[in-house]
C-alpha cells in the first residue's frame, strides 16, 4: 500500500480534490485492474523519444486538475497513427480556450485500445453505508437508460454475477449485431478487485469519495479501464476510531445486557404531577391497568407521594437499581438528572424534545448522552414515546395487547409506532416489543435489531426508518451470521432527489434509494412502501415457517371467485408468483369428486357458494386432499366472498372451511404455506363477521387478509426471504 498512500499523498500536496487521470491508473494497477500502457508528457517536443515503447494507434488526453470533463474541453483525441499525429493533436490542444486558461500538468498519451464493449463501474461513498459500487452499460444503456445496478460493499463474486443479471441490457454482453461477446467474468473481476473484502474501495478506507471507471472496454478474454476518475474524500488517518469509548453494560452478552430494557424490575417515571396529569402520570396509569408487576418509583424534588406511589427526589435516592427511567421533564434539566444516577439507572427513554430535533438542541442532546454514560446508563430517545413489551408489562399506548407475540418492531416515530401497534392488533399481530428510537442519539436501530435477532421470542423484525446514522453498523449486522430472521422495512424519505454536487456519473446516478435496494439484495430484508403492506408482511411471517429448501413459486387458488380469480391470477404473475393450471392426472381427481355446476378445477379452483356449502363445508377437505396428493404446490390460497353467502340457506359453511383449513394442514405439515382472504363489501354487519373469522383462522395459525392483492404481496415477501435465505444457506452470499 505504500505506493497507494504516495499516490494520493502526492495529489494532496499538489491541492487536487481528484487524481489525476494517469495516477488514478496507477491506482487500479496497483489493485490488478488492467490499464493501457501510457506515458505522460509535458508538451508536445517530448513525444518522439518516450512513445517508442507503445504500439499504435495512440489517444492523447490533457491532465489538469481544472478540466474533469476532458472531451467536452478538446483535451481528448483518438486513433493516433504516429508520433507526427500525435505532437500535432497535442499542439491543437494547447489552442483550445479551456484548455489554455487552465492548469495543465501534462498530456497522457496511450495505446489505443481494440474495440470492445463499454462497461460503466463506479463507485460512491454512501452517507449512511459507506462504499457503494456500480457497474452499467455504457453508451445509451447509462447515459439515457440509467441501466445501472448497485451494490453495498464488500461484494461476493455472486453479488457481482447478481449486478451484471439485473441490468436490462444484459443479453448485450452476450454479442449482438455481429459484434463479440463481452467476457463477464472478466467484468466480475473488475469488480471484486474493485469492491471486493480486499479491494480498492475498503482498502482506501475515507481517502475516495467517488470513482469513475468510464469506460471499461472489455473483450472475448478481458477487461481493461479505458477512463478513470477518483475523487478524492477525507483523510482520517488520525480520527479516533469508534469503539473506543467503554459504553454502560456494553460489556455484557446482548440478552443480559437488553433484559431490564423489555422485562424491567423496576421503573421511575420523572415529570408526574400532583397538580395536574401529565404525559408521566398517563404512563403510570397505563403501567397499572396494562398490569405491569414490579416496583414503580415517581421522582419527584418536593412530593413525597404521587399518583398513591410514593415519589423521591432523585434516581439515586430510589430504594432499588432503576431497570427503566420514564423521563417526560424539561429538556435542560434532564443531563444533570441523569449524571447524578449513580450507576443506579440501566436505561432512560426520554419522551421530552427539544434536542436533536433542532439545531439549537444538537448541543444539549450530545450533553445528554454523555450525561447519561457518566451517569451508568443508555438512551432511548430523546424525543420518543418510548416502549412496548408485553412480556414486561410496560406500554405506552391505551389498550394494546396484553399477550406477547414473535413480531419485533423498532420505529423512529413514536405516532407510526402506535398505529403498528393498533392496526396491527386488529389485524392479528402480537408483538415481542416495539421500542420507538426518536432521535436514536444512543441507542439506535442497529443496537435494538441486534438484541431481536438473538431474542428467542422473535421471530420476524419490523424498522420504520427514516435514517440510519450508523448505516454501516446496520449493514455489516445484516449481512453477518446473526441475520438468521427476516427483516420487513418501512422506509421514509426514500424519494430519488439525485445528488447534484456529484463530480462523477456514479455519483449523479446514486441517490438514497439505490443504497436501500442495494440492501434489500445482499440481506435478509425486504422494503414496503406502505404501513399496510408492512402489517400484511409481519402478519405472513408471524403465521408461516419460512421454506428456503423450497422457495415459494406455485400456488393454488381457491374459493367463490369468478372473475375475482382471473384478476389474482394476473396479480399473483406479477409478484412472480405462478397460478398454473394443474396437470392432467389432479384434474382428473378432483372432476371425478363430481362437484355441482359451476365448479371449476383447473386452477384457480372457482366453487360458487353451492359448492362450498356442500356436505356443510367439509367437501373443502377433500378438494385440498386430492390437490396435495396429486400436486406440489407451494403456496394454496383460500378466499370467500362472505357477502355471497347471505340469505343461502341455513348451513354458514365457514366457521367449517376454517376447521378444514386446519385439519388439512396438520395432515399434510408442511407441504405448502395456506393464507385466507376473507373479502366483505365494507358494510358493517359483514365487517364483523369477518372480525369473528379473522379471530378463528389466526387462532389456528392461518393468516387472514382483506383482498387477494394483499395475499399476494405478503407471499411475494415470503417468496424473497426464502429465496435470499436459501442463497445464504448454500454460501452465495
Amino acid at each position: 500500500m505504500n505506493n497507494v498512500t504516495a499516490i494520493i499523498a502526492e495529489a494532496r500536496r499538489a491541492g487536487r480534490g481528484s487524481l489525476s487521470e494517469d495516477a488514478g491508473k496507477q491506482l487500479l494497477a496497483h489493485f490488478g485492474v488492467s490499464v493501457p500502457r501510457s506515458v505522460v508528457v509535458a508538451g508536445p517536443d517530448d513525444v518522439s523519444n518516450v512513445i517508442r515503447d507503445l504500439q499504435a494507434p495512440f489517444v492523447v488526453k490533457v491532465v489538469s486538475p481544472d478540466i474533469l470533463h476532458k472531451s467536452d474541453a478538446g483535451g481528448v483525441k483518438l486513433n493516433l497513427a504516429d508520433a507526427d499525429a500525435v505532437r500535432d493533436a497535442i499542439t491543437t490542444m494547447t489552442r483550445q480556450p479551456r484548455i489554455r486558461e487552465a492548469r495543465v500538468e501534462g498530456y497522457l498519451i496511450e495505446e489505443m485500445l481494440p474495440p470492445g464493449r463499454e462497461i460503466v463501474v463506479g463507485a460512491v461513498r454512501d452517507p449512511q453505508f459507506g462504499p457503494m459500487i456500480m457497474v452499467g452499460l455504457g453508451g445509451i444503456f447509462v447515459e439515457v437508460l440509467k441501466d445501472v445496478s448497485f451494490r453495498l460493499c464488500p461484494i461476493t463474486e455472486s453479488d457481482a454475477r447478481q449486478m451484471l443479471g439485473e441490468l436490462r441490457g444484459a443479453a448485450v454482453l452476450a454479442g449482438a449485431r455481429g459484434e463479440k461477446p463481452a467476457d463477464p467474468e472478466a467484468i466480475v473481476d473488475v469488480l471484486m478487485r474493485i469492491g471486493g473484502t480486499d479491494g480498492l474501495l475498503l482498502s482506501l478506507g475515507t481517502q475516495w469519495s467517488e470513482v469513475d471507471i468510464n469506460p471499461l472496454i472489455v473483450s472475448d478474454t478481458r477487461a481493461v479501464a479505458a477512463d478513470a476518475r477518483f475523487i478524492l474524500g477525507t483523510d482520517d488517518s488520525d480520527a479516533p476510531k469508534p469503539g473506543t469509548v467503554d459504553l454502560p453494560q456494553a460489556h455484557l452478552p446482548v440478552l443480559e445486557r437488553f433484559a431490564p430494557l423489555f422485562a424491567p424490575n423496576s421503573v421511575a417515571v420523572l415529570g408526574a404531577s400532583n397538580n395536574n396529569v401529565t404525559m408521566a402520570n398517563t404512563f403510570i396509569r397505563r403501567l397499572k391497568d396494562f398490569g405491569y408487576k414490579g416496583n414503580i418509583y415517581p421522582i419527584h424534588p418536593k412530593a413525597s407521594e404521587v399518583e398513591g406511589l410514593r415519589a423521591y427526589p432523585s434516581l439515586a435516592e430510589a430504594p432499588e437499581v432503576i431497570d427503566y427511567a420514564y423521563v417526560a421533564i424539561g429538556a435542560n434539566r434532564i443531563p444533570e438528572a441523569l449524571a447524578g444516577a449513580n450507576n443506579r439507572v440501566r436505561f432512560a427513554q426520554v419522551l421530552s424534545s427539544g434536542f436533536g430535533e433542532t439545531e439549537e438542541g444538537k448541543q444539549l442532546q450530545q450533553q445528554l448522552v454523555e450525561s447519561a454514560w457518566q451517569g451508568g446508563c443508555r438512551i432511548l430517545g430523546p424525543n420518543c414515546l418510548g416502549l412496548y413489551s408485553p412480556r414486561g408489562g410496560i406500554t405506552f399506548p391505551v389498550g394494546a395487547p396484553r399477550e406477547p407475540g414473535t413480531v419485533g418492531v423498532i420505529s423512529q416515530s413514536g405516532g407510526l409506532g402506535t398505529d403498528i401497534i393498533k392496526r396491527g392488533q386488529w389485524r392479528g399481530l402480537r408483538f415481542s416489543g416495539l421500542v420507538t428510537a426518536g432521535n436514536s442519539a444512543d441507542l439506535g436501530p442497529s443496537d435494538l435489531l441486534e438484541f431481536y435477532f438473538e431474542d428467542p421470542q422473535t421471530k420476524v423484525v419490523g424498522l420504520y426508518l427514516e435514517d440510519v446514522k450508523d448505516g454501516r453498523r446496520f449493514f455489516e449486522l445484516l449481512n453477518s451470521e446473526k441475520a438468521t430472521k427476516p427483516v420487513i422495512i418501512l422506509k421514509g424519505g426514500r424519494s430519488q432527489q439525485g445528488r447534484a454536487a456529484a463530480a462523477s456519473h456514479t455519483g449523479a446516478l446514486a441517490g438514497d434509494q439505490r443504497a436501500w435496494e442495494a440492501l434489500t439484495r445482499q440481506t435478509p430484508c425486504t422494503l414496503v412502501s406502505s404501513i399496510d403492506e408492512f402489517i400484511d408482511a409481519l402478519l405472513a411471517f408471524q403465521n408461516l415457517e419460512l421454506r428456503p429448501q423450497r422457495p415459494t413459486r406455485q400456488v393454488v387458488l381457491f374459493g367463490n371467485g369468478g372473475g375475482t380469480s382471473v384478476l389474482a391470477t394476473d396479480f399473483f404473475a406479477s409478484m412472480g408468483l405462478d397460478i398454473s393450471p394443474f396437470a392432467e392426472g389432479t384434474r382428473q381427481s378432483l372432476e371425478a369428486l363430481q362437484l355441482p355446476p359451476g365448479t371449476s378445477v383447473a386452477n384457480p379452483i372457482d366453487a360458487p357458494v353451492r359448492t362450498l356449502q356442500e356436505e356443510d363445508g367439509w367437501i373443502a377437505g377433500k378438494i385440498l386432499d386430492r390437490v396435495y396428493e396429486t400436486s406440489q404446490p407451494d403456496a394454496i390460497v383460500m378466499h370467500l366472498n362472505l357477502a355471497s353467502f347471505v340469505g343461502r340457506g341455513e348451513v354458514d359453511p365457514i366457521d367449517n372451511l376454517i376447521q378444514v383449513a386446519e385439519k388439512v394442514q396438520a395432515k399434510h405439515a408442511g407441504r405448502a404455506h395456506f393464507l385466507l382472504a376473507l373479502r366483505s363489501d365494507g358494510s358493517p354487519e359483514l365487517d364483523e363477521v369477518k372480525r369473528k373469522y379473522r379471530t378463528r383462522a389466526l387462532a389456528v395459525g392461518i393468516p387472514v387478509y382483506d383482498e387477494l392483492t394483499n395475499v399476494a404481496q405478503a407471499l411475494s415477501v415470503v417468496r424473497q426471504m426464502e429465496e435470499r435465505f436459501a442463497d445464504a444457506t448454500t454460501g452465495a452470499s
